[in-house]
């Protein structure tokens, strides 16, 4: 279906499992290369929607003086936003809780900002799902946090997981950018940017 990417070493820069496995869904090959202490701070001004492409970009940037000419390279981020909120990873269980209880019985959007970089050519993009969660009671929240320590997810859930399962009464737009990589607009980009360029 993209054999017309064969000529790009595609790299996927997350530490992600979801991300891995998202990734994988589209039949491509691909290496996971990741570099250390890669900073994901950004300007104190910038809106709150254009975080996670702006970090995204900024990660992109990390990969370009150790870029061959013919690798194409892939990076994200994913930020939970509630009230003009940005919800990271939690710090711990309390900073978990408080999270969850933020979210509980109310609509958030989950962006993920992605950048897909060659040599010659850069493109960026986010995309954007709402999602709407339950009243959880504080029993649900503390079974979640206990079973499955979610300290390395943004907003602290996995909607994959349990918490999912059970706190999710809608949404709007892509599950799989809520699990971390917005796996259709890259195939798209794919597809109709890169597919189409000579390496």
């Amino acid at each position: 279906m993209l054999d017309n990417l064969k000529d790009y070493h595609i790299i996927l820069a997350s530490n992600s499992p979801r991300r891995r496995e998202l990734l994988a869904g589209l039949d491509i090959p691909f290496e996971v290369k990741v570099l250390p202490d890669i900073a994901e701070s950004y300007p104190a001004n910038l809106p709150v929607t254009d975080i996670a492409e702006y970090i995204a970009r900024e990660k992109a940037d990390a990969y370009r003086q150790q870029m061959d000419s013919h690798d194409l390279i892939i990076t994200a981020d994913t930020v939970v936003i509630v009230d003009d909120e940005v919800m990271g990873k939690p710090v711990d269980a309390a900073d978990a809780r408080r999270m969850l209880l933020k979210l509980s019985g109310r609509t958030h959007q989950v962006t993920t900002g992605v950048c897909l970089t060659t040599a010659t050519c850069q493109r960026a993009f986010s995309v954007t799902t709402d999602v709407t969660f339950k009243q959880l009671s504080e029993e649900e929240i503390a079974h979640y946090i206990d079973c499955y320590r979610p300290f390395d997810k943004a907003g602290a859930y996995g909607i994959q997981e349990w918490i999912g399962y059970i706190g999710v009464t809608a949404l709007q737009g892509s599950y799989f950018n809520v699990m971390g990589l917005p796996v259709q607009r890259i195939y798209s980009e794919l597809v109709n940017t890169f597919a189409h360029q000579s390496v």
